[in-house]
Parts: structure tokens; C-alpha cells; sequence
């Protein structure tokens, strides 16, 4: 498989789709256990991303990632546009000069993204987060040594919908210990919707 920038602006642009049909659903999601705005922010800075990426050149993977990580940081408010920053930030670097990326470079700058995300939110699997996706996401990945995206975004729904039955130690939602088991934490929702839209992109 080559992955080339053509496919990640494709990659982004149906993730965007996703979380702009899905904003009110992550908002809700939020409203429970959080500040009630992840919906609202992550549907402003993914439109905000396509808009800046869609007629743009890039030379490389490197740079495409860079913008859009700028951008989210610059736009998404709350803990969200640090972390889904960092996380593109790091692919960004792992993709720097890169025109086309193959199964173990892309796999190598998922897993850059998930060290990023960890370093940045301090958390660990089991702490009812986008961790709870990403981590087993990668195992899965890195077992496999290819990208089977299809089958990764199935794990990531499972993995999601694991998170209701978890009680939250980071962030906001920890406020609420116990109450907090029941609901889907809405950053593991909305990194599903990346890794559906991924898969989306790859094999459609």
C-alpha cells in the first residue's frame, strides 16, 4: 500500500464529514461527563483544516501533517486540539520528506501519534480516554506488520464503546469517579471516527 498526500487530504476530508454529521452525537457525549463542547470544537477545527489543506501543495507527507496539526491546535479549544495536535505534529515528523508512506512507515507514524498523545495527556490505557482507542489500535497493528484499516476500525468501535464501562481518571469526566462509568468517552469516539475515516480512504 502507498499512502500519499492525495489520500490523507482524503483521509481528513471524510473524517471531517464524519465529525460535522456527528458533532451534535460527541457534544452530547461530552455534555455528560465533561464541558459539553468537544462536538462544537472538533466540528470548527476539522472544517477549519479542510478548508486550509483542500488547495494547497504539499511536497510530502511532512508538511501536509504540519498544517493540519497547526491548525488544530490553533482552532480546537479545550484538551482536544492539544492532543489531536500533538498526535498529527508527531506523524508530521515521523513523515518529514516523505512523499508516499508504505504499511510500516505509516504504522511507525500512527504509533508516533499515540506516544504523543500519551506524553501529552498523561494517560495510560484503562483511563477511559482516546488512549483506550489508540493503544490496542497499535497493538493490533503492529502484530499484523500492514495496514488493515477496515478491521482496525472495527476494534476502534469496540474498543469505544469499552470505554462506557470504565471509570474516568483523567480530565474533567474524573471529577465524577463512579459516575462516570456508562457513557463513551467522547474523545475515543471521535478517534473512531478518525480510524473509520481512515479506513474509509484506504479501501473505501
Amino acid at each position: 500500500m502507498a499512502f500519499g498526500v492525495e489520500q490523507a487530504k482524503r483521509w481528513i476530508s471524510i473524517a471531517n464529514d464524519h465529525i460535522q454529521q456527528q458533532k451534535q452525537y460527541l457534544t452530547e457525549l461530552d455534555q455528560a461527563i465533561g464541558d459539553g463542547d468537544h462536538g462544537l470544537n472538533m466540528a470548527r477545527g476539522f472544517q477549519e483544516v479542510v478548508e486550509k489543506i483542500a488547495s494547497a501543495n504539499y511536497e510530502d507527507l511532512g508538511s501536509l501533517f504540519k498544517d493540519i496539526s497547526m491548525t488544530l491546535i490553533a482552532k480546537v479549544g479545550g484538551a482536544s486540539g492539544p492532543l489531536y495536535g500533538t498526535a498529527f505534529l508527531k506523524m508530521s515528523l515521523a513523515l518529514a520528506g516523505k512523499k508516499e508512506a508504505d504499511d510500516k512507515e505509516l504504522i511507525a507514524a500512527l504509533e508516533a501519534a499515540l506516544d504523543g498523545i500519551k506524553a501529552r495527556g498523561k494517560a495510560n490505557v484503562g483511563e477511559k480516554t482516546m488512549v483506550d482507542v489508540w493503544e490496542p489500535i497499535m497493538e493490533f497493528l503492529r502484530e499484523k506488520g500492514s495496514i488493515q484499516a477496515k478491521e482496525a476500525a472495527l476494534l476502534a468501535k469496540e474498543k469505544m464503546e469499552h470505554t462506557k464501562d470504565l471509570e474516568a481518571k483523567k480530565g474533567r469526566a474524573a471529577y465524577l469517579g463512579k459516575r462516570s462509568i456508562g457513557h463513551i468517552d467522547p474523545g475515543s469516539a471521535s478517534s473512531y471516527l478518525l480510524f473509520a475515516a481512515l479506513a474509509e480512504a484506504l479501501e473505501g
